[in-house]
């Protein structure tokens, strides 16, 4: 794990130097008060991610914090896109001598994908899809799922508020959460009061929530408390039933490896009733299979959130997005309603999933 920390910084520090001197041979004729304050504001946003990590959880200095983290997690997807595109204009500029200054293209080029990414992160799809089964007698159910909310320096209570507007759209009669809703630190989600718009979410039936790893990254208890002041119903290896035929089953995070197996907590749940399996990392669906559950609802992949990251998720997840059916069981892993970091989606889609439960003999309503 070390080696794997340290090779990735080295690979970071090195794009950046390549970036750096790309770009400062492009400044040569510029004047030496513009060269000298490009280095100070380049290497000043190669390091501020890791500034503001340093200073995550001080009381002090909210502003600064969220400032260095919105520059850090922009820059990293600046660095991707701009070192991609930079190699591909260094080497045509060995045949094609109109790329000498490639470097202007490449920042051109990379400037327009951000700002798309930005556009297309911001505006998230909605997925709809239906789900008939003979164990929802008479009965119709509208669940909203959402994912990776990732609330804080990233996740602004403005952004909040929006989500919250949309999904009261979306006329839900249980909303789960599926983990990641608060982001690296509890600090500036209790500062901005952001339980007063998750107390807006509304249902006729709750809101429920399995814990993820960010939730164990910003403090477990510090996590749970903040998740009392709100009406978010925290479901911690336990279950909760609604309507006497639908059982929610929220399991605790990968992070906890003391949690409960599936088996122990599905057997808590009677088999005539219709399961919901709420577990955050998607590495257990086909267990959830073998165990007859008949809902399963994962997200923390984010797809990668960018081009080519989500090539990478792909190949380690058996399903690191959308929906698939595994023989019986259902299952969906969401890319996320908002993302971790950089604000952008580029090759991968934020999303609300709507899920229209219901018997064979019953429609639904909405």
């Amino acid at each position: 794990m070390i080696a794997g920390m340290v090779a990735t910084l080295l690979l970071y520090f090195g794009a950046n130097t390549y970036i750096f001197i790309r770009l400062l041979q492009a400044l040569s004729a510029a004047p030496i008060a513009a060269r000298v304050a490009f280095v100070v504001l380049f290497w000043l946003a190669a390091v501020s991610l890791f500034v503001a990590f340093a200073m995550r959880g001080v009381e002090d200095g909210v502003w600064l914090q969220r400032l260095l983290f919105t520059m850090g997690s922009v820059w990293l997807v600046f660095l991707l896109y701009m070192t991609l595109a930079t190699v591909v204009t260094d080497l045509l500029s060995l045949i094609l001598p109109a790329f000498k200054c490639g470097v202007w293209y490449a920042l051109g080029a990379t400037v327009l994908l951000l700002t798309y990414g930005y556009l297309n992160y911001r505006n998230p799809h909605t997925e709809t899809i239906e789900i008939q089964s003979d164990k929802l007698q008479n009965c119709s159910l509208r669940v909203v799922a959402i994912s990776d909310i990732h609330l804080g320096y990233g996740t602004t209570r403005k952004m909040l508020e929006q989500y919250v507007e949309r999904i009261n759209s979306l006329r839900a009669d249980v909303v789960l959460i599926v983990g990641d809703l608060i982001d690296n630190s509890v600090t500036p989600v209790r500062q901005a009061s952001m339980c007063e718009v998750l107390s807006e979410i509304e249902t006729t039936r709750g809101v429920y929530m399995a814990l993820g790893n960010h939730e164990y990254i910003s403090g477990i208890e510090e996590s749970l408390d903040y998740l009392r002041t709100t009406p978010i119903v925290v479901l911690r290896d336990s279950v909760t039933t609604l309507d006497s035929q639908v059982a929610i089953i929220g399991r605790d995070d990968r992070m906890n490896r003391r949690r409960k197996s599936l088996e122990e907590l599905v057997a808590e749940v009677p088999d005539e009733l219709f399961t919901i399996v709420l577990d955050h990392q998607p590495y257990d669906i086909a267990l959830s299979e073998q165990s007859g559950v008949d809902l399963h609802l994962s997200g923390h992949t984010h797809r990668g959130q960018v081009w080519p990251l989500n090539w990478l998720t792909d190949a380690i997840y058996d399903q690191s997005h959308g929906y698939r059916l595994w023989g019986s069981t259902h299952a969906y892993v969401m890319q996320g309603l908002s993302l971790w970091g950089p604000p952008f989606r580029i090759g991968t889609q934020s999303e609300i999933v709507v899920i229209d439960l219901k018997g064979f003999n019953t429609t639904t309503s909405h």
